[in-house]
Formats: structure tokens, C-alpha cells, sequence
């Protein structure tokens, strides 16, 4: 996990995501535009595709990066990542636009398995998918908890 803020911009937010998917009533479109999502997802660099940022668990080859702002106030995670496939690419900007940006806090109040379940996107998934799915929700989780945990106390 690095501590350099990632200012990188992501285009949309979880629920410009969610009205966009209740708009598209096809399940197809629906899977487009997840594509188009993760095409609109900047670049990882070269440096953060290594072993400590692959994420187990993904069929896929998945990479995320975690980048901690501990600037003013409380910290936040910013996040980076990678696939080799393009619904995978989809759905890992579908979780920046759930998590990053956050505070360790906010980010394990969220419920992903309601917040997957308002797109009604993990009953088009495969499993092996739905479970890469959640192995990136866990390495975020992780990585919130980590900070969490390091984090001075303030009284």
C-alpha cells in the first residue's frame, strides 16, 4: 500500500452507476456498459503490476493498488487496479466508484453484497466471477482495516 494520494478522477459514482443500470433494461446493455466503464478506467502503471498488488482468488489476472491520502483530516484510500479482462476491468471500476475516495471507516460500513445486489449484477456473474468480485471487496476491506487499525487514536 503506498502513501501517495492517487488524485486520479474516477467519471462516475456508485450511483450514477445504479441509475445508469436502471435506465438499460437489457442485461446485455447492462454488460456493455460495464465494459465501457472499465475502458474509461485510467491506466495502471507498469510498477504497481506486481505481486504484492495481484489479488488472489480472481480467474482473471487482477491487479489493485491501494494509495493512502493522510493529508488533512481523516485518511482516505484511493485506489488503482488492472485486468486482463474486460467485464473484470468493468467491475473493478464499479468498486472505485463504491470505495475509493473513502475513509477506512466508511469503506467497512458498506454493505457490498446489498450494494452488488442494487444492480442485480452478481445474478448475471459466474461464480468464478462473483468470487473474484468479492476477493477485490476483501482486498479493499483488508486494506481499510489496515489503516484502520494503524491509525492514531484521537481523544
Amino acid at each position: 500500500m503506498s502513501t501517495e494520494a492517487s488524485t486520479e478522477a474516477h467519471t462516475a459514482s456508485f450511483d450514477d452507476i445504479l441509475a445508469d443500470f436502471e435506465f438499460l433494461d437489457d442485461w446485455e446493455d447492462r454488460y456493455r456498459y460495464v465494459i465501457e466503464l472499465g475502458r474509461a478506467l485510467p491506466p495502471l502503471p507498469e510498477a504497481e503490476r506486481n505481486p504484492d498488488n495481484k489479488v488472489q482468488g480472481c480467474v482473471s489476472q487482477v491487479w489493485l493498488a491501494t494509495h493512502l491520502d493522510a493529508g488533512s483530516g481523516a485518511p482516505r484510500l484511493f485506489f488503482q487496479g488492472d485486468s486482463d479482462a474486460h467485464i473484470v476491468r468493468g467491475l473493478i471500476a464499479i468498486l472505485f466508484a463504491l470505495y475509493s475516495g473513502k475513509t477506512p471507516e466508511e469503506i467497512l460500513t458498506i454493505d457490498p453484497q446489498a450494494k452488488m445486489a442494487e444492480l442485480k449484477l452478481t445474478e448475471h456473474l459466474t461464480p468464478q466471477r462473483s468470487n473474484g468480485l468479492f476477493a477485490m471487496v476483501s482486498r479493499i476491506r483488508e486494506d481499510a482495516g489496515r489503516v484502520q487499525k494503524d491509525a492514531p487514536t484521537v481523544h
